[in-house]
């Protein structure tokens, strides 16, 4: 190689190098403002830094609305948009989506007061339920009913028939506080005598059933157990699930997961909440944001579903 070619070589380097730079500093500028806009309407999973103990964030002026991670944050954000916009407009002020990585964490703020009004799992709710931080407000009825079940799901060419085929296989949990996501197939386990670690050959933890859903499909686990409602209204969406995954095991009917408040929520605007959700199926706007969650409309709960 000459040296003048060395040279050229060595300028278009540079220059690619700098164009580079350029091309990534513009696009954390760009990201920054888009991130910003974001923010306003979010809370996303990337920012998980605890208040210090006791204190409370300031929402006088907004209504903030905790979704358990359920779903993704995408599913979530997805799903919940219309019927917290809807509950902003109805309540005149800016709302909130707040969401958490694990079901903990959302309980957390709820037992401090961070938010308003919380979309939880059932297994969730029991436990911020006997620690005395939150209440029931309303349930949602799905199909004329207001349970659910845990369904144990495979790959569609997986030997399994049933739970205790998946002995040494990898096996995708939800969240250590989801109800069917951890605690049912938790108690099978401990019904044979086993825990975990001695009867899967490995475990998992995925955050939310539609990931744990996407494990089993992309072979990444042998099997998971989901929230049959989540399980059937993704079906319903994708016809692929169902080809690809198979369900083996349904344990008995739970409490639904609820929409529960803090305990030291005020009366009054636990009062406006509850009739604004009671009431959404008569309101066409409503309807819409019902349809999108695939509920029905929501009612009054029964504690005895849930133990209390």
């Amino acid at each position: 190689m000459t040296m003048f070619t060395k040279r050229k070589s060595v300028g278009v380097w540079r220059k690619a190098v700098c164009l580079g730079l350029l091309f990534f500093l513009l696009a954390g500028c760009e990201g920054g403002q888009q991130e910003k806009v974001e923010q306003d309407r979010l809370i996303r999973l990337d920012n998980l830094r605890q208040l210090p103990a006791g204190q409370v964030e300031p929402d006088s002026q907004s209504l903030r609305i905790g979704v358990g991670a359920i779903l993704s944050p995408q599913g979530t954000a997805l799903s919940y948009q219309p019927l917290i916009n809807y509950l902003g407009r109805k309540m005149g002020k800016p709302a909130i989506l707040v969401q958490r990585k694990t079901y903990q964490e959302l309980n957390d703020l709820l037992a401090r007061n961070v938010v308003d009004l919380g979309f939880i799992c059932t297994g969730a709710y029991v436990e911020g339920a006997r620690n005395g931080a939150i209440s029931l407000l309303v349930v949602p009825r799905i199909n004329g009913k207001t349970t659910y079940r845990a369904f144990v799901i495979v790959p569609a060419a997986s030997p399994a028939r049933e739970f205790t085929d998946l002995r040494g296989k990898v096996f995708a949990f939800t969240d250590p506080l989801s109800n069917t996501g951890y605690l049912y197939p938790l108690s099978l386990l401990q019904g044979m005598g086993q825990q975990p670690e001695t009867f899967f050959g490995r475990t998992i933890f995925t955050y939310s059933h539609d990931r744990s859903m996407a494990a089993v499909m992309e072979g990444v686990a042998d099997g998971a157990s989901v929230d049959s409602l989540v399980y059937e209204f993704a079906v319903k969406r994708n016809p692929d699930i169902a080809r690809r995954t198979r369900v083996i095991w349904e344990s008995r009917d739970f409490g639904i997961p609820p929409v529960v408040v803090p305990r030291t929520i005020s009366p009054e605007r636990k009062a406006l909440l509850k009739d604004l959700l009671l009431g959404l199926h008569q309101d066409a706007e409503g309807e819409k944001a019902l349809a999108v969650l695939g509920v029905e409309r929501f009612v009054e709960p029964e504690p005895k579903l849930y133990g209390f």
